[in-house]
C-alpha cells in the first residue's frame, strides 16, 4: 500500500502469475511522480515494490471504475444527479514484465515478496533502465522510442536482430515502408570508430513498387533496364518453369530440352576433359538458348531412313514438339525478357553477375552498402523466377564464401529484404510461385549458417509461407486491420502478453509492437522518421482530381508499352 502528501491509497488487491490488480482511491494523486502528473494510459508502466528493495515493473492492460454503493446525491440547488466520487475506486489490471534488483532488470516477477508495500507509476529513469542496461553498448541498435514517452529510446540487440530473420508487418498506410527505410538507414550509418569510408553492411532490397531509391540516393539501384540476369544460371526447375508447359507434363519436351542443354554446356566448356564429363543439367555453366531452339526445330521436323533404301519417314518426334518450339521462340523474342535472355545475359560473367547484386564496383567510390532491385518492370510471369535466381545466387555465394574462409567467421554478412513478400512467397501451391518459395524457404532454414538472413515485409502476414515466418525471431508489427493477420501476430506472443495485440487495429502511423529475441520485453514503440523518406506508393486521388484537367501524351505511353 502506498501513501503520499496527497493522501491517496493504492494497494495491490490480487496477484496472479500473469496479472496484478491494483485498487486506487485518488487517481490524480496516484499519477503524480516527482511533482509531475504522469499521463497514464493503456500500455503505461507501473512500479510495485517490496521491503527488500525489489521493484516489479508492470504494464497497464486495462482499468475500470468500481463504486462502493449505488446511491446518488442530488444537488438541491441545481436539481441534477451526480455520482458520489468519494466512494469511487479505480481498478487497474497490469501484466508483470520483470523486476529491477540492484539496479538490473530481469524478466519475470518471482523475486518480489508478498505482500507488496508500494505502488506508483514507474519513473522515467527506471523505465529507461529496463532498455539501456539490458544490452551492451557495442550491441545497441536503435530506431525507435517508447510510444508513450519519446524521451525513452528503445534499443534492440543489433546482433540478435540482424543475424536472425526478422519481419515487418502492417496494413497499407501504417508506415511500413518508412520503418524499413529507417532500419536500413540506421544500419548503413552505424560505425565502430571514426572513419569516412562505407561500413561493412551488405543489404539487397527486392523492391516491387520502386519505393526505396528516394530513401537511398547513393544505393546501387538496378531496374529492369539495368538488370542483367543470365538465363544459363537458372537451375533445372526454373528452366522448365520458364520454357516448358509444365502442366502438360510432356516427357518428349523435357527430354529434348534437358539433352540439348547438357550437350551445349559441354560444347561451350573450355576446361579439363575430366570435369567436362561431369557436367550435368544443373551445372552453372553457359549454354546457348538459340542452339536449344535449333535442336528442337530439327527434332520436330526430322525425317529418318525408312525400311527401303532411299525412302524417308517421319522421325519419332516429328510434329510432337511444335508447341514447345513455338513457346521457346516466343520467349526468346519477347523484348520484355531482354534482361534475362538478351545478348548481355549471354556475355556477362559469373563474377560480374554476383558483383552487380553486392554492389562491388570498379572503384571504392562506386561501391554501395545497399542494392535496390526494382522489380516493378519485371513481367509478372517471370517475377518468381527472377526473385528465385537472384536469391539463390546470393545464398550460394554465402555458402561458397564461407567454405573459402575455412572455419573463420563470415566477413560479409548479407541481409535480403523482401518488400510485399506475400506476392512471391505465399502459402499458395500454385506453380508460378514454386521457384521463389523454394529459394527463399531454403534461405529461411539454412541461410544463417552462411551469413545470409532475411527481412520479410508484408501487409498480409497470414498469407505468407509458414515455413518462412516460423524461422523469424524478431517482429515489428504495425497497424493490422485484418483479424487473421492480428491473430497471427497474437500467436507470436506469450499468453501473458497476448492482450498487447488488442491495440494493433488502432495503432497510429509509425507505431509498432516490437517483439522478439533482440528486445528485453515486447514494447509498443514509435519508429523514428526515415531521412530521406521512401517514395509513397499512395496516390492522393482527391487532391489530384481537384486540379485543372491534364492532357496525356498517349503516343509516349504506347511507345513505352511496346518496348
Amino acid at each position: 500500500m502506498g501513501t503520499s502528501k496527497n493522501d491517496f491509497r493504492a494497494e495491490v488487491i490480487s496477484v496472479f502469475p500473469n496479472k496484478v490488480k491494483i485498487s486506487i482511491d485518488n487517481f490524480d494523486s496516484f499519477s503524480e511522480v516527482d511533482g509531475q502528473i504522469q499521463k497514464l494510459r493503456i500500455g503505461s508502466y507501473l512500479e510495485i515494490s517490496d521491503n527488500e528493495n525489489h521493484k516489479m515493473i508492470a504494464i497497464i492492460e486495462n482499468y475500470f471504475i468500481e463504486c462502493q454503493n449505488n446511491e446518488t446525491q442530488v444537488e438541491e440547488d441545481e436539481g441534477e444527479e451526480v455520482n458520489d466520487l468519494k466512494n469511487r475506486k479505480y481498478i487497474i489490471e497490469a501484466n508483470p514484465l520483470g523486476t529491477i534488483v540492484n539496479g538490473e532488470f530481469k524478466r519475470g516477477g518471482d523475486s518480489l515478496t508478498i505482500p507488496p508495500t508500494d505502488t506508483k507509476p514507474a519513473s522515467e529513469d527506471d523505465i529507461r533502465k529496463i532498455y539501456s542496461e539490458s544490452i551492451k553498448d557495442e550491441q545497441k541498435f536503435c530506431f525507435s522510442s517508447l510510444s508513450h514517452n519519446s524521451n525513452i529510446q528503445v534499443p534492440v540487440n543489433g546482433n540478435k536482430f540482424f543475424n536472425k530473420h526478422f519481419a515487418i508487418v502492417g496494413s497499407t498506410g501504417s508506415g511500413k515502408s518508412c520503418t524499413v527505410a529507417k532500419i536500413l538507414q540506421s544500419a548503413i550509418n552505424s560505425k565502430n570508430g571514426e572513419y569516412d569510408e562505407l561500413n561493412n553492411s551488405h543489404i539487397v532490397v527486392f523492391d516491387i513498387h520502386n519505393e526505396y531509391y528516394s530513401a537511398f540516393p547513393k544505393a546501387n539501384s538496378i531496374g529492369v533496364k539495368d538488370l542483367v540476369l543470365p538465363y544459363w544460371l537458372l537451375n533445372s526447375e526454373e528452366l522448365e518453369e520458364l520454357f516448358l508447359d509444365t502442366e502438360a507434363n510432356d516427357h518428349n519436351q523435357r527430354n529434348v530440352f534437358k539433352e540439348a542443354i547438357v550437350e551445349d554446356k559441354k560444347l561451350n566448356f573450355k576446361g579439363e576433359e575430366e570435369i567436362k564429363e561431369k557436367i550435368h543439367y544443373d551445372s552453372p555453366l553457359f549454354f546457348d538458348i538459340q542452339s536449344v531452339l535449333n535442336l528442337a526445330k530439327e527434332k520436330d521436323m526430322e525425317m529418318v531412313q525408312g525400311a527401303k533404301v532411299g525412302q524417308k519417314k517421319q522421325g519419332p518426334l516429328y510434329g510432337k514438339l511444335t508447341n514447345f518450339v513455338s513457346r521457346l521462340e516466343n520467349k526468346i523474342n519477347d523484348k520484355r525478357l531482354e534482361f534475362l535472355l538478351g545478348g548481355q545475359s549471354k556475355s556477362i560473367t559469373f563474377e560480374d553477375t554476383i558483383r552487380q547484386f553486392l554492389a562491388y564496383k570498379n572503384t571504392a567510390e562506386e561501391n554501395s552498402n545497399i542494392t535496390i532491385i526494382d522489380l516493378s518492370g519485371v513481367p509478372f510471369e517471370v517475377l518468381s523466377i527472377t526473385v528465385s535466381l537472384i536469391s539463390r545466387i546470393l545464398f550460394e555465394y554465402g555458402y561458397f564464401y564461407k567454405k573459402c574462409l575455412e572455419g573463420m567467421k563470415c566477413e560479409t554478412p548479407l541481409l535480403l529484404v523482401y518488400e510485399e513478400a506475400h506476392k512471391y512467397v505465399p502459402k499458395s501451391d500454385l506453380i508460378r510461385y514454386r521457384a521463389s518459395k523454394k529459394a527463399i524457404e531454403r534461405i529461411a532454414k539454412e541461410g544463417r549458417k552462411y551469413g545470409v538472413t532475411l527481412g520479410i515485409v508484408s501487409q498480409r502476414p497470414s498469407e505468407i509461407s509458414e515455413t518462412i515466418f516460423s524461422q523469424c525471431n524478431n517482429f515489428v508489427a504495425m497497424r493490422l486491420t485484418n483479424p487473421d493477420d492480428q491473430n497471427y501476430v497474437k500467436k507470436l506472443l506469450p499468453d501473458t502478453l497476448g492482450n498487447l495485440t488488442e491495440s494493433l487495429p488502432s495503432l497510429q502511423s509509425g507505431e509498432a509492437l516490437l517483439i522478439g529475441d533482440s528486445i528485453i520485453i515486447p514494447s509498443l514503440v514509435k519508429i523514428e522518421l526515415a531521412n530521406p523518406e521512401p517514395k509513397s506508393a499512395d496516390i492522393q486521388f482527391y487532391e489530384i482530381w481537384k486540379e485543372k484537367w491534364k492532357d496525356v501524351d498517349f503516343s509516349k505511353v504506347i511507345n513505352e508499352w511496346e518496348k
